[in-house]
């Protein structure tokens, strides 16, 4: 249970991982009468990802507790980052849920009742969200017969919040904390933007603010590493309009140019690492091969040797397994 890497999942755990963040904004688009029933003040993020391996490239998640008319809840919120939107999401949610439910009994063996876990996506691509959010909608039924049966078939919804439906006006209005409300900005409106800095030109008391509160830095430079990451917005540009917001924030583009510039070069010389390794081993299969052939055949010949250390992985495995069969080179390397 691993979590993502990806750039949306980094700002996406870290400014909505922080209670206060995440309260305003489950206040803010939770119905108001769950609301009521749940003590914010305790809320706290549960660590761990309950995504399918394969779809943490477009999905990232985080699970809260949470007290529930004085009893033990989870919060569960998955954000989606691909365009195209994913018809089958009632049925994702529901295994999500499942997982959660699993390992709470495996940490409470003895528990004869499971907590509530409410879910809720956010969707935060161009276009609206279209696709159902309930699991019958997806049952593959006439609706004769769906009334028929649907007292014995599971019933489950999760809670949307439609990004894509909601105008700057509209999001800038939301009654969540700063940190909160930029970042769903940049959710929606950053990615392949070249344009963000004026768009952003609305928002400069909004990144005040958040360099003005407790640990803001560090959500500051996570912000900034977002759009220099998923944006395509020239960095002189970026520059400029961070410095209109004063010195602090300045010197944290700066810190953050520079953490970026690090990360790549540590990647590069990871690759580099890891195709020399791979060209290493190339290399050592290669000589293992010419070995065995000089065993069997005697001396080889230079186009020999020469298509041998040129060849692939693969083809060096298969002339590997030919060698103790065949009688001649060509048998081998044909």
């Amino acid at each position: 249970m691993a979590s993502s890497s990806s750039p949306h999942d980094a700002v996406f755990r870290l400014v909505l991982g922080e209670p206060a963040n995440a309260a305003s904004q489950l206040r803010a688009v939770l119905p108001a009468g769950l609301v009521e029933r749940l003590d914010l003040r305790r809320l706290t993020q549960v660590s761990g990802s309950f995504v399918d391996t394969e779809l943490r490239w477009r999905h990232s998640d985080l699970l809260l507790t949470v007290p529930l008319d004085g009893r033990e809840a989870f919060i569960y919120v998955l954000i989606e980052h691909q365009s195209n939107q994913d018809p089958l999401m009632p049925f994702r949610m529901l295994r999500y849920v499942t997982r959660i439910w699993d390992r709470y009994l495996s940490e409470h063996p003895a528990t004869t009742r499971l907590p509530a876990v409410i879910p809720l996506v956010v969707h935060h691509n161009r276009r609206p969200w279209t696709s159902s959010t309930q699991l019958l909608d997806l049952i593959d039924l006439d609706a004769p017969a769906v009334d028929a049966v649907q007292e014995y078939l599971p019933r489950f919804q999760f809670i949307l919040d439609d990004l894509a439906r909601l105008d700057e006006q509209a999001l800038r209005a939301r009654p969540v904390t700063p940190p909160v409300r930029l970042t769903l900005f940049l959710l929606k409106m950053a990615p392949g933007n070249p344009d963000l800095v004026q768009l952003l030109l609305p928002w400069l008391p909004d990144l005040r603010a958040i360099l003005d509160q407790p640990g803001g830095v560090t959500q500051f430079v996570a912000l900034l590493s977002y759009i220099q990451t998923v944006g395509e917005t020239p960095p002189d540009e970026l520059h400029k309009l961070v410095a209109v917001v004063g010195p602090d924030a300045e010197e944290a583009y700066v810190t953050t140019a520079e953490m970026l510039r690090a990360e790549g070069r540590a990647e590069g010389e990871a690759r580099g690492r890891a195709e020399g390794e791979a060209r290493g081993e190339v290399r050592g299969r290669a000589e293992a091969l010419v070995q065995l052939l000089t065993l069997k055949f005697g001396p080889l010949p230079q186009a020999v040797l020469a298509t041998v250390r040129a060849a692939s992985t693969d083809q060096l495995q298969t002339w590997t397994a030919r060698v103790l069969s065949a009688s001649t080179l060509d048998e081998v390397l044909g």
